[in-house]
């Protein structure tokens, strides 16, 4: 009986190694195709090319990265973040984010979501509630945008230097 060299051994591994990563590759990506199935029938990817949703009532506009529609007919938007999932949860700017998009499926619909989906990098997911506190907890954030400015930043070297208003700012410490 012969025994396998060194190198061919060594071949040998890389061969399963590959295998191995290649059935792991295609098993994620079932499982996050199973996801989306599950979630309903797809409605828009945004590709650049996809549609706007507009609310003049709200005064806000915004691409979802992906719209589905659920069995029921109800549309859910999901935001698909580059960055892998959040340890601590969603930072609060993409609860935000996701949680516009779904007052403009709502406001466009006429139907509201049961829920906006935050989609990360490495296959993490959260559900965002869309529901009455949720609701309001948007609207009043939109309603600050139309108050005036109330001077209340403070102004540091750190944060202004890398600013892109600094150079307009009447506060600026830089």
């Amino acid at each position: 009986m012969v025994l396998p060299s060194l190198n061919e051994l060594l071949v040998l591994g890389a061969i399963i190694a590959i295998g191995l990563a290649v059935v792991a590759l295609a098993l994620r990506a079932l499982v996050a195709r199973s996801r989306d199935l599950r979630l309903g029938s797809l409605v828009a990817v945004d590709a650049g090319a996809s549609r706007l949703l507009r609310s003049s009532r709200y005064r806000i506009s915004g691409r979802p990265d992906v719209l589905r529609r659920l069995p029921d007919g109800r549309v859910v938007p999901i935001e698909v973040k580059s960055r892998p999932s959040p340890a601590r949860g969603p930072p609060p700017s993409h609860v935000t984010q996701v949680r516009a998009y779904a007052l403009l499926v709502e406001d466009s619909t006429g139907a509201a979501p049961p829920y906006a989906l935050l989609r990360y990098s490495d296959g993490g997911e959260f559900r965002v509630a869309w529901d009455a506190n949720a609701r309001s907890e948007l609207l009043r954030l939109r309603a600050e945008l139309d108050r005036p400015y109330d001077g209340r930043a403070t102004p540091t070297r750190a944060k202004c230097a890398g600013c892109r208003w600094r150079n307009v700012c009447d506060r600026s410490a830089a």
